[in-house]
């Protein structure tokens, strides 16, 4: 349950649900920013929380007024940033500027090196997930982009927002055997997502709580889930749910 540190783990045969709480997660206190870490990051280490597939970083921040992170270099990396309130301001060494609002997505492939920086120039505090995920190679050249997808489309149901396979046309590009998707349910509305075998997905609600296959998760809580073809999310309180399905 999120109101301790205990980890909730329910296998039944090869399947595993592991509910990682909220306040169980590292973070860091800022000031400026405040961060939890579903994984190790910066200063924040845990040799069972070094990634999930090919997701490697989940990071759940508050960035305050006019602040943000300077100019900074990546390099072989899909970083992915979904904003939950607020706005975030991208810039980069590629010329690219741009504005992501509450419930879009952005995406960096920062393939060979990339500098850039994130600015909350709002004022209201902005939140956001901040996801990295492995590329499937190294190289190539950085790429940047932004898109909106309105809440509603997503009412009840599953949609891609970032991928890295062809046939997700409308959904933002990223170079990974990857998937980021989003869903909006209503109290006491079910959806089944089918992962395939041999893949993981982490989920993470931006708000509300939900049960996985009877395993209650609640608000900015991490549930990583394996060894399922496929699993069903039903809603106890109105959620906002964000999952990454990966190798």
């Amino acid at each position: 349950m999120s109101d301790t540190n205990t980890i909730d783990t329910k296998t039944i045969e090869a399947k595993t649900i592991e509910v990682r709480p909220f306040n169980s997660l590292g973070g860091a206190d800022h000031g400026w920013l405040k961060a939890k870490h579903h994984f190790s990051f910066a200063d924040y280490h845990d040799p069972k929380r070094e990634q999930w597939g090919a997701l490697r970083v989940w990071n759940d921040d508050e960035i305050a007024p006019n602040t943000g992170f300077p100019p900074h270099p990546h390099a072989n990396m899909e970083i992915i940033t979904y904003v939950r309130d607020g706005a975030i301001t991208h810039q980069d060494s590629m010329g690219n500027k741009g504005r992501t609002v509450a419930g879009d997505v952005q995406v960096m492939s920062a393939g060979t090196g990339v500098r850039h920086a994130e600015y909350n120039l709002e004022q209201e505090l902005t939140r956001i997930f901040q996801i990295w995920i492995f590329p499937r190679e190294r190289g190539g050249a950085p790429a940047w982009g932004s898109k909106p997808f309105p809440k509603g489309d997503r009412s009840g149901r599953f949609v891609t927002l970032a991928s890295g396979f062809a046939e997700d046309t409308e959904a933002l590009p990223i170079r990974a055997d990857a998937r980021v998707l989003g869903a909006t349910l209503k109290t006491g509305e079910s959806v089944q997502y089918s992962l395939g075998k041999g893949r993981h997905a982490y989920l993470v609600l931006a708000k509300g709580a939900v049960e996985v296959d009877g395993v209650k998760v609640n608000a900015r809580d991490g549930a990583a889930i394996t060894g399922v073809e496929s699993f069903t999310v039903t809603a106890s309180d109105e959620a906002e749910i964000v999952l990454v399905d990966s190798l």
